[in-house]
């Protein structure tokens, strides 16, 4: 059984354990409530709030989520005492020596990012949870000053939980937090004019995302896509190993429900064609019994172990800050047990109206009915144009936005809508919509007046823009190394017709040159009968190679030029 009461003024929830005893603190702020131009400020004060405890004996993290921030520990009472202590005495007295530090720390570790968290900048754009999808950009502009005030409004006490594993609270556990409010989640966003809607991504992974009503039905419909995938895709078809689905309230009311399936290269278009079999048998209903008898039996059997309610802690921690209910085992069950196949029925459907599906290079999902998530903005804006120096392309300057204009569409953002405006000193310039839609700026590669710059700058909030640092001069791209829209790749520029002149007379002449330098030097080095001085030849010989050298300079230099 879960008892509530408090320690120090912070909610606390706490459940017995055989185990070791194992303690969290966690706050309503994450990532969601972060801006693009200042994402990372919630991340940064976990690792300062971390840094000065060094090693332990014992097992200690922190985490950053969309919505939450919590900080964990496994250990004895003494050191469980002492970790929450110290992270709350962190984290409004933060060790700011470690600031640059821990921003490096950071950067490395969005490095190894995987490609499902691309999923979120789709469905939700450049703000709350799409953020997740961003590199942490505020990283580069973050004071002490941003770090002290984010703490102040979020790390408070009316804004904490705190649960315990164990048969008590503690001794010596202070958790010295200023006042302050409890946060409401923040609003979700959507970048997705229609749903379902698909896009495609380099990798060799479908899947799933969708957004439902919370609950029961809706985590017992997870396990049961689950058991469908795994059977169709892995026992039946072999097209997939990893099958995996899960489920997360947000906290609003609703939860995120996401499926994933993997694929060999050579079978991905027939992963695709399965995965989304799969879902249209479950929308029109096709739904075992048996299936939802074994969820429901799997499910019924966790809650019946005696370490079911200090397992339940975290998740019961979120639903006290976002203003849930604790609930007990025997209110659960009794939410299995009304579980239908109607109920599943109903999930099954929210989860195909309100999915967006990843799939594959070289593959589609518009067959099925998906529609292709949106890539360009609707409309561009008028304004002053400026044309690419290599390619039909031209960015528009306007007294609303930017606009990057090409025979294939437009990608706008407007200075209101701008969520980020990342400056780098050479004068580049990447502005990011809330809808995800993206116009990068390279003055190198535009005919650009010196001033438009300084209009885009003056014209986007200031809280918006994000310095970056300097480029090194090979980094700064150049009119032959590509064009400047978004998604543009890198391509040769053509060549002048003086410049492919050149390199086919200079390629005739090294061929006509270096033709008679081998002919004579394979002359020379046959056995000469005659007994004639033969020196003389072996400087035409000598002279013959250097003027082949000579020759074949023009070709690569304009080689190099053109890469």
């Amino acid at each position: 059984m879960i008892r509530q009461l408090e320690v120090d003024g912070v909610p606390t929830l706490l459940a017995p354990t055989a185990g070791p005893m194992r303690a969290g603190l966690t706050f309503r702020v994450g990532v969601a409530d972060e801006t693009l131009a200042r994402s990372g400020v919630t991340h940064l004060l976990e690792h300062l709030a971390l840094a000065p405890l060094g090693l332990t004996d014992y097992h200690f993290n922190g985490a950053t989520a969309p919505t939450f921030t919590s900080f964990y520990m496994q250990g004895s009472e003494q050191d469980i005492a002492g970790f929450l202590t110290a992270v709350c005495r962190n984290l409004h007295d933060l060790p700011m020596a470690r600031l640059q530090v821990e921003k490096e720390i950071l950067r490395t570790e969005w490095s190894g990012r995987g490609s499902i968290d691309q999923v979120p900048l789709w469905r939700h754009g450049a703000r709350d949870h799409g953020l997740t999808s961003y590199p942490e950009f505020g990283l580069y502009a973050l004071t002490e000053h941003d770090l002290r005030a984010w703490a102040a409004r979020w790390f408070t006490r009316e804004n904490a939980v705190l649960w315990i594993a164990g048969d008590r609270v503690p001794e010596g556990l202070r958790l010295t937090l200023p006042p302050g409010v409890r946060q409401p989640v923040p609003p979700v966003s959507s970048a997705l004019p229609r749903t379902p809607a698909y896009f495609v991504h380099g990798s060799r992974m479908v899947v799933l995302d969708s957004v439902v009503r919370r609950r029961t039905a809706a985590a017992v419909f997870a396990d049961v896509l689950e058991r469908e995938l795994y059977r169709s895709l892995r026992q039946e078809d072999g097209l997939s190993y990893a099958v995996d689905t899960g489920y997360d309230p947000r906290g609003d009311g609703r939860a995120t429900l996401r499926a994933l399936a993997d694929a060999l290269p050579e079978k991905q278009d027939a992963l695709v064609g399965g995965f989304v079999d799969t879902l249209a048998k479950l929308r029109v209903g096709r739904i075992e019994q048996a299936d939802l008898d074994a969820t429901l039996a799997k499910r019924d059997d966790v809650l019946g172990t005696a370490e079911v309610d200090a397992a339940r802690l975290p998740g019961q921690a979120w639903d006290l800050l976002t203003g849930q209910p604790v609930r007990g085992v025997d209110e659960l069950r009794a939410e299995l047990k009304a579980v239908t196949l109607a109920d599943l029925h109903e999930v099954a459907q929210e989860v195909t109206s309100s999915a967006l599906l990843m799939v594959p290079d070289g593959t589609r999902a518009d067959w099925a009915g998906f529609t292709p998530a949106p890539t360009q903005s609707e409309h561009a804006v008028a304004g002053t144009a400026y044309r690419e120096r290599e390619g039909g392309g031209e960015l528009r300057v306007g007294v609303e936005g930017v606009s990057f204009a090409a025979p294939e569409g437009a990608a706008t953002v407007r200075y209101a809508e701008c969520a980020a405006l990342l400056a780098w000193p050479d004068g580049a310039r990447r502005m990011i919509g809330y809808d995800g839609i993206t116009v990068h700026i390279e003055p190198t590669l535009l005919d650009l007046h010196p001033g438009a710059i300084a209009v885009i700058d003056q014209q986007v909030p200031a809280d918006r823009r994000v310095p970056m640092p300097a480029r090194p001069p090979e980094r700064v791209p150049q009119p032959y190394a590509g064009g400047g829209r978004p998604g543009a790749t890198a391509r040769p520029a053509p060549h002048a017709w003086w410049a492919i002149l050149l390199m086919v007379l200079s390629g005739l002449a090294t061929l006509g040159v270096g033709g008679f330098s081998l002919l004579l030097t394979i002359g020379m080095l046959l056995p000469d009968e005659t007994g004639t001085d033969d020196g003389w030849l072996w400087a035409v010989v000598v002279a013959g190679w250097l003027l082949t050298v000579i020759l074949a300079l023009p070709i690569v230099l304009l080689r190099r030029r053109r890469r």
